[in-house]
């Protein structure tokens, strides 16, 4: 494969770090969990991190968190505004916990929710809108936040595609109440699986280390304010005091979180440099539409939307793409209203013209931490021809 989408970000640094931990005969989750949410919450200046096996239940733990606080607890029935384009499980705890969906369109250049449409979406029944930084470019959070502040709504921000990215030179993931980064195989940093949940709460930090460990008390502070602890060690060992999971990452997961987080930031630099390659050469091309960077994109890759008017389409160029190997695939999960189950959530829509042009004419190419200008280049020779 001469230009592939995701590629090995694992050094000898990170297989010392796993050795170790295989040496150590503990696997399950405690001391390097611990240690490396301590340096992901300090990396980004809040207060509390928490852990969990994936992006996507980071995401589940935190709708989770919103539901069991003590003030103004979400309810079923409440609507949540959501962007028509993001991966599934950015939707799918919503869904779970009975929430009414309202999707608004993007902004066809930077695949963003639309400040304009988020505005017009809301109504009295609104109590949270939920932002994703499309495949790490930010969010204008200088609108959004202005308006959930006027409009009294939760902002929930999904940073799952974007580590490291800044708007305004705020890291996004820290502008809402409560944010949630993905550390899967091919993102900013990989833990092979893993997510966390980033906030200032400290109410939901206790909430989401309780439902992240089967809803028990281990592990709590007990000045946390979810429950009175009793003199009865043997029973508060294993008192349960919420409806929770079992979504611990493992020590290995934590081990690596802790080598990789120290990469962070050259990984980003060498994302950024790619993509001042790739913009050089795609950014003036008519045939296509380039994701318009707001504020510093940590560019998770490249995504490319087909312009019909110029006398060609997406298969064909998905054709070239092919024959000259060069991966490819829908930009992050596409438009949601066009998946068969969009069928089981309770939602409304009134637009989606950006979403379902994205959708039928769009797809991404990879981005990697280090030097792919060849790969780029190669790209750009394969397109020149269509």
């Amino acid at each position: 494969m001469k230009y592939e989408l995701l590629f090995s970000t694992f050094g000898k640094e990170e297989k010392e770090a796993m050795l170790k931990v295989i040496e150590s005969d503990s696997f399950t989750m405690g001391k390097h969990v611990q240690e490396f949410e301590e340096q992901f919450a300090k990396y980004f200046g809040m207060k509390y991190a928490v852990m969990v096996n994936s992006g996507s239940s980071a995401n589940l733990i935190t709708v989770a968190s919103l539901f069991h606080r003590k003030e103004n607890p979400l309810k079923r029935g409440d609507e949540v505004i959501v962007p028509n384009i993001s991966w599934c499980t950015t939707f799918y705890p919503l869904h779970q916990y009975g929430l009414k969906m309202k999707f608004v369109d993007i902004d066809l250049n930077t695949l963003n929710m639309d400040p304009a449409e988020l505005k017009k979406a809301i109504t009295k029944k609104t109590k949270m809108a939920v932002t994703v930084s499309i495949l790490g470019n930010p969010c204008r959070f200088d609108e959004i936040t202005k308006i959930c502040k006027e409009n009294n709504l939760i902002l929930f921000e999904d940073n799952c595609e974007s580590m490291g990215a800044k708007f305004n030179g705020q890291y996004t993931g820290t502008f809402g109440l409560i944010n949630t980064f993905s550390t899967f195989f091919s993102h900013h940093i990989s833990t092979m699986e893993g997510g966390l949940i980033l906030t200032n709460d400290k109410e939901l930090y206790c909430l989401a280390k309780s439902l992240r460990t089967h809803g028990w008390t281990r592990g709590l502070d007990p000045d946390c304010g979810l429950y009175e602890k009793k003199n009865d060690d043997f029973f508060e060992a294993y008192r349960f005091i919420l409806p929770g999971y079992n979504v611990r990452p493992g020590e290995l997961q934590g081990a690596l979180g802790k080598v990789q987080l120290k990469k962070l930031k050259n990984f980003i630099k060498l994302r950024r440099q790619n993509a001042e390659y790739f913009r050089e050469l795609f950014e003036n091309d008519k045939r296509f539409i380039i994701q318009k960077e707001t504020g510093e994109s940590s560019y998770f890759c490249f995504t490319m939307i087909v312009k019909p008017e110029h006398g060609i389409n997406r298969d064909k160029v998905l054709k070239k793409l092919k024959e000259a190997d060069i991966q490819y695939r829908i930009i992050t999960g596409g438009c949601m209203l066009r998946h068969d189950v969009i069928k089981y959530f309770d939602y409304t829509c009134e637009k989606s013209v950006n979403a379902d042009f994205a959708h039928y004419n769009g797809f991404f190419v990879g981005n990697y931490p280090f030097d792919i200008r060849d790969k780029i280049e190669h790209l750009y020779k394969t397109l020149k021809t269509v």
